[in-house]
């Protein structure tokens, strides 16, 4: 598959999902960063980890910025400090290159990608209003 056609399917499968299996898919990609950035960390590659790190900061704050924080009550306010949490971890582990910090996040990280995928499997109308519609990451 060609690269145009490549960024076609992409764009093409990420306008079909729903925005619960978009956040799964944002764990999934900021998952695969962390992991990615204790190995460039292993590896003594801190220009790579960093910006591993920094990537998966982003995919975080995107996940907060489409937290609909009027309608989420309780729910979206836990999310947000949770988010919060793990920025503050991820530029920590970024700062000090400490791999067993970023050890500490992925599988939290990976335990609300399992929440989160449950959720999408459920009947639509079934989902409260947590989550605004919006472009992560």
């Amino acid at each position: 598959m060609n690269a145009y056609a490549h960024s076609t399917y992409k764009k093409q499968s990420v306008n079909t999902m729903t925005p619960i299996e978009i956040i799964v898919k944002v764990y999934d990609e900021c998952e695969r960063q962390l992991h990615r950035a204790v190995q460039f960390i292993a590896d003594k590659n801190n220009a790579k980890a960093h910006d591993a790190l920094d990537r998966a900061g982003g995919l975080i704050n995107g996940l907060r910025d489409v937290l609909d924080m009027e309608a989420g009550g309780e729910i979206s306010t836990n999310l947000d400090a949770l988010y919060g949490f793990f920025f503050k971890q991820i530029i920590t582990a970024d700062t000090k290159k400490d791999a067993e910090i970023i050890k500490q996040l992925i599988p939290q990280i990976c335990e609300l990608k399992d929440a989160f995928t449950q959720i999408s499997k459920m009947p639509k109308e079934n989902v409260g209003g947590n989550i605004r519609q919006g472009a992560v990451g």
